[in-house]
């Protein structure tokens, strides 16, 4: 079969994208980050935000079996509202496959959307799945639950609480919720996509309920932890999370407790019997290798801020050091060196320190620090390049302060190469 999965680069998309490829089908990926060459059949450009003209997607459309929705958003960002992503984008897409004479598609919503749900992301996904159920084909909505995966956003959130000395919980940990593997969902939308008989909506849910607090617990048993929780007041958490969603954004928000506390549970029967097999119980999830993968994941991220915050405390403290600690004279002396005289020695010194702030600075409150990276190895570079011609001295120093530049360059390096982009979605 020939199989569209937009959204392919997501975790349910490319969980899908695997098992159908394996399966032998034909898959083309589409979103934002695909298109190929011209001609290329494997992949189309599709940005929901900008949708392609409608003819043209017609006839992209034409000889494709299935039409699968993986795209969506769990914050709103510029032009990436919900009703782009969630609701326009999809059906235009939807329409198009119509039109096409494509004969199935797969909605991948959420568990709780509702047209008239307080949260918009439900509100979003809920519009779209009524609008998509009355087309004139197959359509099968899936409204997954949170979703296990050792490589998802939510799981490694969950990881990183965990792994805290004290995780924190909302309120008394007590709210139900039922994860599903990653493993069986992909099954599910497997046979959602190829099979003609499927149901219209499927609930896709573990196999039992959990408290927010169990769950939690079985992270810190992966990670060789006792159990130990600290219990954050619902009114406080909630102010606590308005505040971090205009400030950081990710997965934490008002929004998300909302839906938390509401429960997020639903009879998984009828998914057993669809699938023909059991589902994976929680408590088998944490095996050696989703253990050891989250495990160094939480290292990883751990390792990582500290060699950021240690790099802008080196920023900031060489900063404070150039204009308060060490002698005006001496600094002055070296600047002379370097051909730096009078009121140009201490522009110097003062743009060099005001630099040196604002680049330890930036390290410790910017999202994107691709960039600041690039500078402080730009600027890394100039200072050994200035000092290596006017006080070559300090390559043989007995402290090494130019050759302390070498490992600091590597370590610059491998937080530009590992430290998260925080860019845009490419799905």
């Amino acid at each position: 079969m020939r199989v569209l999965v937009a959204g392919g680069a997501g975790l349910l998309g490319a969980a899908l994208v695997r098992r159908l490829a394996a399966a032998g089908h034909t898959v083309i990926l589409a979103g934002r980050a695909h298109g190929g060459a011209d001609g290329d059949s494997a992949t189309l450009a599709l940005d929901y935000t900008a949708p392609p003209a409608h003819a043209a997607l017609v006839e992209r459309l034409r000889g494709v079996d299935t039409v699968v929705n993986a795209v969506g958003i769990f914050r709103e960002k510029g032009k990436q509202s919900f009703d782009a992503v969630h609701v326009k984008g999809p059906l235009a897409l939807f329409h198009a496959a119509v039109e096409a004479g494509v004969p199935r598609i797969v909605q991948i919503s959420a568990l709780g959307a509702d047209p008239g749900a307080n949260e918009e992301f439900l509100a979003s996904k809920g519009r779209a799945d009524a609008q998509a159920l009355a087309l004139p084909v197959s359509v099968r909505v899936v409204r997954p639950s949170l979703v296990f995966a050792p490589e998802g956003a939510s799981t490694r959130q969950f990881a990183r609480w965990a792994d805290l000395p004290l995780t924190p919980l909302p309120g008394d940990g007590r709210q139900r919720i039922q994860p599903i593997h990653i493993d069986d969902i992909a099954a599910l939308l497997e046979c959602l996509a190829v099979d003609n008989e499927a149901p219209a909506m499927t609930a896709a849910v573990g196999p039992r309920p959990l408290e927010l607090r169990e769950y939690l617990d079985m992270f810190r048993r992966a990670f060789a932890r006792r159990s130990a929780f600290l219990s954050v007041p619902l009114p406080l958490l909630r102010r606590m999370l308005s505040w971090a969603g205009r400030m950081r954004g990710g997965l934490a928000s008002a929004d998300a407790l909302a839906m938390l506390e509401r429960g997020n549970t639903a009879d998984p029967s009828a998914l057993r019997v669809f699938l023909r097999r059991p589902l994976r119980d929680p408590a088998t999830f944490f095996d050696r290798r989703a253990a050891h993968g989250l495990a160094m994941h939480v290292r990883h991220l751990r390792y990582l801020v500290l060699m950021r915050w240690a790099l802008a405390a080196m920023w900031l403290g060489t900063a404070w050091v150039s204009l308060f600690a060490y002698p005006r004279a001496a600094s002055h002396a070296l600047l002379a060196r370097l051909g730096l005289h009078g009121d140009w020695a201490d522009l110097a010194l003062w743009s060099g320190a005001l630099l040196d702030a604002v680049l330890g600075l930036a390290l410790l409150v910017l999202r994107r620090r691709r960039g600041i990276y690039r500078a402080q190895l730009a600027l890394v570079l100039a200072y050994t390049l200035l000092i290596s011609i006017g006080l070559p001295e300090f390559w043989w120093h007995p402290f090494g302060p130019l050759l302390k530049n070498i490992p600091l360059l590597a370590m610059i390096l491998v937080l530009h190469a590992l430290d998260r982009p925080d860019g845009s979605d490419p799905r």
